[in-house]
């Protein structure tokens, strides 16, 4: 059943999914309905994804005109007139990938005309032939029983809980520090309860009834670890940290929620001890805000929601090919051009945004206000410009950065054309190097991204700087062999499947240099699992994140490389949580309900050697199903806590029938009920 289209628009835009079958081809049906009251003529329909329409498909009842990526206009045939109340129904029968979910068709639609006028149509969800259940989109809700497994409301868990007795949940805390770093811990904490519970006053004084909680700094204590002692009449926390202290905190501050809003099934106890360290270092949330933007406010809730959950780590994706959103004085057109989708500019509609302006970018003075308050929460930030594939928004803002030379095309899995750096061109070097220098300026923390994932295998294979490149290392037949992948249609099919290829060498000459010089500016250099291509990055400067599966993250451990540990198959927040046709997210890597993501170890079989090159783990939210924040919600929680909880408590001490009757209690971002 598809949601109703709000109101009655005058175009209407209904599409279907039919899966093929032995006998019959897949088949993507698009019917435009003309509501209008006038004839239709000399127009284009605008339709973008997440789905991609194959630029080799069959259509019927039209053509595809104008594709990139999951941008697509259709023509309707020559001469063609929709009347009043009429419809035209184009059928494709051909696309990057066969349906899965309700997200993956049509998410926008327009009518563009040779004048540059645009009209609006209305646009439903894709519905699957033959399908009725109600589309999901909100949180689903997870009811606190009225016996949970655990006297206590805590996510992570932590390493020892020892608490008794129950008394009279108090109004609120009032915090008595000792000393600079408590009294620091305790304003991160007021501002943390502030931003997520603001209404419950977590926090109050004595005079409101607040039971007193003693900060103290106490010595022997690893970076992060804390202890809380209970009493009738107050509770103490120690840690030799102000994060530590921070984290007690959090921990205090759940179980008075949990007590608070569920006072029959949860205590808040009257005596005992906790205490509590987490099991890895790094505990990470990747977000992509190059496929949806997400405005400052968005960042700073989503900032409180991991200190919450006690991530420190919050990898900030920002470039991609359908977006640039960093202020970057040296090159202001990054901005300018980068940051905008819509009709008639260099980046058309992507990703269910509409013909009319939008997106938007983060100034240098809300990244160093952002930075700040993450830091205040004890989390920080990388940030991520993905080179040198991924930049098609980037160069449409620096078109010089290709070879002049270059003749032809290549395209990325995601369909984008030419959309690499060349790693053999002096300017592009120039230009990421003043990038990175003012990137570092605004990330105290030290450390950059630099992507290095899904480089098409037929890249720079129409230049002849890097094609000379590769004669020269590896003599004529390699070269000869990647000038071959010219003008090959590859965004399917293992298009970045480069190992071995002239583009993994290619490759290679840029990531060695890339990291030479950020090695130079004192910085930890951070790619995806790909920069591992030719072994030559400076394995102590760096990291790597391992998202494919888990064999190949054990064994580039095994290697000797650092990993962050993400596999697409559990911590890619963007899958689906099932495999109907109701819910939304993505399928590539498969699909996780909250249950499997909890339940996942991600180094499991690693031997001892690979563990110690663990660095830690992340969740990733991808961004192309998330136009609608209520999918967002859904895909997020509660699986971004349950890798929350794998990054920070023992294997032995999980739980899921603890996490899940917990789970209810934690923040959300938007607050989209199930629907």
């Amino acid at each position: 059943m598809t949601m109703p289209l709000q109101n009655r628009s005058a175009f209407e835009l209904e599409t279907a999914w039919t899966p093929a079958t032995d006998d019959r081809a897949m088949a993507y049906t698009l019917r435009l309905k003309n509501n209008s009251g006038a004839t239709l003529r000399d127009f284009r329909l605008c339709v973008s994804g997440p789905g991609r329409v194959d630029p080799t498909t069959d259509v019927e009842g039209g053509a595809v005109g104008m594709r990139l990526s999951n941008f697509t206009e259709l023509l309707p045939p020559d001469g063609f007139e929709l009347e009043s109340g009429e419809s035209w129904t184009i059928t494709v029968h051909g696309l990057s990938w066969a349906f899965k979910h309700w997200t993956d068709g049509a998410r926008s639609a327009y009518l563009a005309f040779r004048d540059g006028r645009t009209l609006a149509v209305a646009t439903a969800p894709t519905r699957l032939t033959g399908g009725n259940a109600p589309l999901k989109r909100g949180v689903e809700f997870y009811p606190v029983p009225a016996a949970p497994p655990a006297p206590v409301s805590i996510i992570p868990w932590p390493n020892h809980v020892s608490v008794s007795g129950r008394r009279s949940v108090p109004a609120g805390f009032t915090l008595v520090a000792a000393g600079t770093e408590a009294e620091e811990a305790a304003q991160a904490f007021t501002t943390l309860t502030e931003a997520l519970f603001a209404v419950e006053g977590i926090v109050r004084p004595v005079s409101e009834g607040g039971l007193p909680v003693h900060l103290q700094l106490k010595g022997g204590l690893a970076p992060e670890a804390y202890e809380i002692a209970f009493s009738p009449a107050s509770v103490s926390i120690s840690a030799s940290t102000r994060s530590g202290l921070f984290y007690g905190l959090v921990t205090l501050g759940q179980i008075w929620r949990g007590a608070r809003h569920f006072p029959d099934a949860y205590n808040f106890p009257s005596e005992g001890q906790i205490s509590d360290a987490p099991s890895m270092a790094w505990r990470g949330l990747h977000l992509d805000v190059a496929r949806q933007f997400y405005g400052e406010a968005e960042i700073r809730k989503l900032l409180a929601i991991l200190a919450w959950n006690k991530l420190n780590r919050f990898h900030w994706h920002l470039s991609d090919d359908e977006a640039w959103r960093v202020e970057i004085d040296a090159y202001p057109a990054l901005t300018e051009i980068g940051a905008w989708r819509g009709a008639g500019l260099a980046i058309p509609p992507l990703l269910g945004t509409g013909p009319e302006k939008s997106g938007g970018y983060y100034t240098k003075a809300v990244i160093r206000g952002i930075v700040t308050h993450a830091k205040t929460f004890g989390i920080e930030i990388v940030p991520e410009i993905d080179v040198p594939g991924h930049c098609f928004a980037m160069q449409q803002a620096i078109p010089g950065l290709r070879d002049p030379q270059e003749k032809g095309s290549y395209y990325s899995v995601q369909g984008f054309p030419d959309n690499c750096l060349n790693p053999v061109r002096e300017e592009t070097y120039t230009v990421l190097e003043t990038i990175f220098k003012e990137l570092i300026e605004l990330f105290p923390f030290r450390t950059i991204h630099v992507g290095a994932d899904e480089v098409p295998i037929g890249a720079w294979s129409g230049s002849p700087q890097a094609l000379a490149k590769l004669r020269d290392i590896h003599g004529d037949a390699v070269a000869q062999a990647h000038a071959r992948r010219l003008n090959v249609i590859t965004n399917t099919h293992g298009a970045d499947a480069i190992d071995g290829s002239g583009a993994a060498v290619l490759q290679a000459i840029f990531l060695e240099r890339v990291q030479k010089f950020l090695a130079s500016q004192g910085c930890v250099t951070g790619g995806w699992e790909e920069a591992a291509h030719g072994n030559v990055i400076e394995k102590e400067k760096a990291y790597l994140c391992g998202w494919r599966d888990m064999q190949v993250s054990a064994a580039l451990a095994g290697e000797g490389y650092s990993m962050v540990v993400c596999p697409g198959q559990a911590y890619y927040l963007d899958m689906a949580n099932s495999p109907d046709w109701d819910e939304p997210g993505a399928s590539w890597a498969g699909w996780s309900a909250p249950e499997m993501t909890y339940a996942f170890d991600p180094i499991a079989g690693w031997s001892d050697t690979q563990r110690a090159n663990l660095r830690g783990v992340q969740a990733c939210i991808w961004s192309e199903p998330m136009t609608d924040r209520a999918v967002f919600d859904r895909l997020v929680f509660p699986r971004l806590s349950a890798v929350a909880e794998t990054g920070w408590t023992k294997k032995e001490r999980k739980s899921w029938d603890r996490f899940k009757a917990s789970a209810g209690l934690m923040p959300v971002l938007y607050g989209y009920p199930l629907a």
